[in-house]
Order: C-alpha cells, then sequence, then structure tokens
C-alpha cells in the first residue's frame, strides 16, 4: 500500500463522515461500508480522495466477513479498521424482539467484524483496529441490552489487545470509550453536546497516538469514573427517581 488506507465500517452515522470527512482531507483512501451504500452517495461523491463503498450485512455475522474478506482484497489490506456500528433502543415492557434485534447487531455483528478484521491485520503482520464504543458499558441500566453490548465490546477489544500482544504483532488495538452523546442530544444537553468537529478531532488524535483506550470528549474520563464507583443503590436511584416522580 502506497497510500495510508482506512477502512470505516458502519459509514452512515453522522460521526462515521465527519471522520471520513477529516481522513480525506489527508489525502487517506477510504474503504466504506453502509447497510445502504446508495444513501451515503451524495457525500462520498463529494470527498476528495479516492473511495469505495461496499454493503455491509450488519445482522448476518457470515456475511459480514465474506465482505471484509473480499475488501480486503481488492484494496491489498489497510492501515486502519475503524468501527462504528450499533443498535440502540428502550422500550419499558422490555420486549425480546428489541433485545434480539440489539444483541444480532451489538454481539454477533459487531463480533463478527472485529474478529475477521483482526484476523486479516495479523496476517498483514501491522496495522490498527478501533472502535467508537460507549460509556454505557460500564454497568448495566434501563436499556438493558444495548448496556450489555456495549460491555461484551469492551471486554472483546481487551482480548484481542491480550491476543495480538502474546504474538508479538504490531497490531494496536483502540477503544474508543463515547460519552452519551445520543441521551444528551435526546435531553437538549448543550454542555454535554460538543460539537461533532470536535468529537471527531479527538478521535482521530487519539488514533494517531495509538491509544489502548481513551474517552471522548475528555470530560466523560470523569463521569466513567464516577459511574464506576457509585454505590448501586444511588446509580439505580439516579437512573429511576424521574420516571417515579412521573407516576404520583
Amino acid at each position: 500500500m502506497s497510500q495510508t488506507t482506512a477502512m470505516l465500517i458502519g459509514a452512515s452515522s453522522q460521526l462515521s463522515q465527519a471522520l471520513a470527512q477529516k481522513f480525506s482531507e489527508q489525502n487517506v483512501e477510504l474503504i466504506l461500508f453502509a447497510q445502504d451504500p446508495q444513501s451515503i452517495k451524495p457525500f462520498t461523491d463529494a470527498l476528495t480522495t479516492t473511495v469505495t463503498v461496499y454493503p455491509l450485512a450488519i445482522e448476518q455475522p457470515e456475511k459480514i466477513i465474506e465482505q471484509i474478506n473480499h475488501a480486503w482484497k481488492e484494496h491489498n489490506g489497510a492501515h486502519l479498521v475503524l468501527v462504528n456500528t450499533g443498535l440502540n433502543g428502550y422500550d419499558p415492557q422490555l420486549p425480546w424482539q428489541l433485545d434480539q434485534d440489539i444483541i444480532d447487531v451489538n454481539v454477533k455483528g459487531y463480533a463478527a467484524i472485529c474478529n475477521a478484521s483482526f484476523r486479516l491485520l495479523c496476517e498483514q503482520g501491522y496495522g490498527q483496529l478501533a472502535s467508537i464504543n460507549s460509556i454505557a458499558g460500564l454497568r448495566g441500566g434501563p436499556n438493558v441490552a444495548y448496556h450489555a453490548s456495549k460491555a461484551f465490546a469492551q471486554s472483546y477489544l481487551e482480548g484481542l489487545s491480550m491476543h495480538a500482544q502474546r504474538l508479538k504483532l504490531p497490531v494496536t488495538i483502540s477503544d474508543i470509550q463515547l460519552g452519551l452523546l445520543d441521551k444528551a442530544a435526546m435531553q437538549g444537553q448543550k454542555f454535554w453536546l460538543p460539537p461533532i468537529d470536535k468529537v471527531a478531532n479527538q478521535i482521530i488524535k487519539g488514533l494517531k497516538k495509538g491509544k489502548r483506550k481513551f474517552y471522548v470528549t475528555k470530560r466523560w474520563r470523569l463521569v466513567a469514573w464516577l459511574t464506576k464507583g457509585l454505590p448501586e443503590f444511588i446509580y439505580n436511584t439516579r437512573h429511576w427517581n424521574k420516571k417515579a416522580k412521573k407516576k404520583k
């Protein structure tokens, strides 16, 4: 590979496209995966670097592996694989279908992506596998399957990092712990909702430094520390007291 190449898996979101734009400005060749490639065509047409878009069968693990293997062979590998996939949802009745959908995407699909990407990077002998996760994985929460799936993602990446160390390969694993930006947006909390450009800049900065784990934005590191330290009865009350007041 004469040109730096980045594979971005899950290219439909606003954050993914902000990252792709910044990579493009740095003349990085882009390999993008999206569930609906046509939906992001207006965006990719405006990029100034070489861009190839592939479909992403996010709910079909075996198909995902085939798609990644195919793209990898077509482009002779990549320096960076950045994963930004995920499904979230909340229903107080806890229907199984919602949990199943989240598990299919956030656990089975996610593991297939990371497993295939890590194997290819090891065969290549170098590179970086990074994933945009969430501090929601630090503890359980009302979005039961979502919180659990993010805990799985953190543990899975840590295992891959340990494996790379055992193999003594220069394959970097980066866990990007994103703050609860979706929740902040829904609640209109501007203090916790930084500009998407700032989020993308901090992610790229952390990736270039090869950090094993980092929080974006940095202020969420304190929130993560407090969340892990809260006694369970306080942690539970923090989630449910507002809902209880509404019932009175």
